[in-house]
């Protein structure tokens, strides 16, 4: 079913629209669990410990990249709708750049202070060194993830819902699969489940960005030369 945001929504077509969104939600947000199945079995307490303390803070600052996608897609979205194509797709490309830049600023500031990130967050003498570990190897892929998240509402206003879907569910079973392959078979423990993790992250932030770059007259949103516009940001 073939469906535009100028349609006259039905529920039925209402639902089968959303339903990707709802899929690529739950999909991203299993990969601390994928993770902590996999070091609970084969690792660890005080692993599963380590990832469980530390997790929350990526999730705050990586849920900016989701806020700054369903912000960015009303804006972009009501661009279109005024016939300004161009500038929407201005504006979209101003987003991307302002995450990538905010992301990358984020991760070498977490990357250096993770142990006082730990610290603060309580960790105990023996999760210290595994949840630096765990926090510096996630802290390296946080500006794709935070992409990753902002796609997530964006290829819904590209009219491209599915195509969301479909990487996000390839990074989530990529993500599944090297777990099992480098924390279950090569026992590379806690570290082995935070570059299953981070390379998936990596691959559904890329994936999109390549996708929106490339010069295609199917999706309503393609990557150009930003507006810096920092009121509409």
């Amino acid at each position: 079913m073939s469906i535009s945001l100028s349609d006259h929504f039905t529920y039925k077509k209402l639902i089968a629209f959303v339903f990707p969104s709802i899929v690529m939600m739950i999909f991203t947000s299993i990969y601390s669990i994928v993770d902590g199945f996999f070091v609970s079995n084969y690792v660890g307490k005080t692993a599963l410990a380590a990832l469980n303390l530390i997790t929350p803070a990526l999730m705050i600052v990586s849920a900016i990249g989701f806020m700054m996608g369903t912000g960015g897609s009303a804006i972009i979205a009501k661009t279109l709708g005024e016939g300004r194509k161009k500038e929407a797709n201005g504006y979209f490309s101003c987003l991307m750049a302002f995450i990538i830049l905010f992301g990358a600023f984020v991760s070498c500031f977490g990357i250096l202070f993770m142990p006082q990130i730990a610290s603060f967050l309580k960790a105990t003498e023996e999760m210290m060194p595994l949840a630096v570990l765990y926090g510096r190897i996630m802290m390296v892929s946080l500006p794709f993830f935070m992409l990753q998240t902002s796609y997530q509402t964006l290829f819904v206003t590209a009219e491209k819902p599915k195509y969301g879907l479909y990487v996000t569910l390839g990074a989530g079973i990529c993500n599944m699969i090297l777990d099992f392959l480098l924390v279950g078979v090569l026992k590379w423990g806690l570290a082995g489940a935070a570059i299953a993790t981070a390379s998936c992250e990596i691959t559904g932030g890329l994936v999109p960005t390549l996708y929106f770059l490339r010069k295609n007259n199917s999706s309503l949103l393609c990557l150009s030369k930003p507006i810096w516009d920092f009121k509409m940001l």
